[in-house]
């Protein structure tokens, strides 16, 4: 059995690079239907133990609740910061339960549980760290590891091959798994434009959110607008090479 740690970013600050797509109730709206299709694909999976949710967030408690999971505040973990929020939580984690450890982001809105299946089977059969990676190959959207293994967590900037770094210090073996139902984490207008392009595997919460409200054909049309523009500006740019 495997636990899971899920920090979550206060919903009325978040996807905040999506200003210039979504106003603060769309992106909020955006960030907490992603959520629920991560809650509700960890929810189903038979081989997690426990899911704890970590937020400052006003509603992160009822979310939790919601879908059985715990409720760890942010504010008494004692530090701010995403690496630190996830350390403390890590350890305080480990003090209760030997299992396992999967952290993940909560706006993977392709995420499905055979994606979760993949990750615990590899880290099952290979130990060690396993870094779900981003579809850039750059960042890391999930990690699996032994109970109290990690002990820095390097998101953020190529935190992919920063992962593997501080794994490699501590002695851990480190693996990279690549799946499209953990690589598209949405914070700008391209992942906006690459999940509405798969909405079809999208899970039930964002899916219905930008299929059946003005909120999807106004995104859609914005970003037609954008790449319509940008393919004129190249055009331009060619006419007076």
């Amino acid at each position: 059995m495997t636990q899971v740690l899920l920090p979550l970013k206060d919903l009325v600050k978040a996807k905040s690079r999506l200003a210039g797509l979504l106003s603060p109730s769309e992106r909020r709206a955006l960030a907490q239907a992603m959520v629920e299709d991560v809650l509700t694909v960890l929810a189903q999976h038979g081989d997690i133990s426990c899911i704890t949710l970590v937020s400052d967030d006003p509603g992160a408690g009822m979310l939790a609740q919601k879908y059985g999971a715990d409720y760890l505040p942010e504010t008494a973990l004692g530090c701010r910061g995403l690496n630190r929020v996830v350390a403390a939580a890590a350890s305080r984690l480990a003090q209760d339960h030997s299992a396992p450890m999967l952290v993940l982001h909560g706006d993977l809105p392709l995420l499905s549980v055979a994606d979760i299946s993949a990750v615990l089977l590899r880290q099952r059969q290979q130990g060690g760290l396993v870094i779900g990676c981003d579809r850039h190959n750059i960042g890391s959207n999930l990690l699996a590891f032994p109970q109290g293994a990690m002990q820095r967590f390097c998101f953020g900037a190529d935190s992919c091959q920063r992962h593997r770094d501080a794994a490699q210090a501590l002695g851990m073996h480190s693996s990279v798994v690549l799946r499209p139902g953990i690589a598209l984490d949405v914070d700008e207008a391209p992942d906006m434009a690459e999940l509405m392009q798969q909405l079809d595997r999208a899970g039930r919460h964002t899916r219905a959110l930008l299929r059946h409200s003005d909120l999807g054909v106004r995104v859609a049309l914005a970003l037609n607008m954008t790449t319509a523009q940008g393919g004129h500006a190249q055009k331009e740019r060619s006419n007076h090479e």
